[in-house]
């Protein structure tokens, strides 16, 4: 259309400019934004103009500015989303994800020892001391004054009475 020729260039910013800041403005709601968006705009249309194909100029210029616009405003939204990510991350000193992860490892750990409650008091102690003591045989036969077979039968029969009683969906 243009040929390269910046004059004529320029002649089509002048007379469309108001066109294109009233379009790209009516999305974003921001006179500096619009302003911005404007001049980007007619870069755009200036790197576009071999390929336009001579159908309704201004309803192809307008459709290029409509375009940018909603980019500039998504761009916006992101970052809005971006530091309110970073501002509750920093307020929290998590992400949600680690939060979720917590709140689940709680209530799980409530739930075992509520379970664990459940357990015949002569179990109880050995489950304990092994698994969340994480204690070895030799400590806790040590600790009970009995042999460390003792403590292994009674982890022995402590597991056989959790499979005969829990079902796995008690810890769901």
């Amino acid at each position: 259309m243009l040929g390269g020729n910046d004059h004529a260039f320029r002649l089509l910013v002048e007379k469309y400019r108001n066109d294109v800041f009233r379009t790209v403005f009516a999305v974003l709601r921001d006179q500096k934004g619009a302003e911005d968006a404007a001049q980007e705009v007619f870069m755009k249309i200036y790197n576009a103009l071999p390929h336009y194909e001579h159908q309704g100029f201004k309803t192809w210029m307008t459709r290029i500015a409509v375009n940018h616009a909603i980019d500039m405003k998504r761009k916006q939204a992101r970052r809005k989303e971006d530091v309110f990510d970073a501002l509750e991350q920093q307020t929290f000193g998590t992400d949600k994800e680690s939060v979720e992860k917590e709140i689940i490892e709680t209530d799980r750990s409530k739930l075992v020892r509520k379970k664990l409650a459940e357990v015949p008091e002569n179990y109880r102690k050995v489950i304990y001391g092994f698994y969340i003591e994480e204690k070895s045989y030799q400590q806790m036969a040590e600790e009970q004054n009995v042999q460390v077979k003792t403590i292994e039968m009674k982890l022995y029969r402590a597991r056989h009475w959790m499979k005969k009683n829990w079902k796995e969906d008690d810890f769901s």
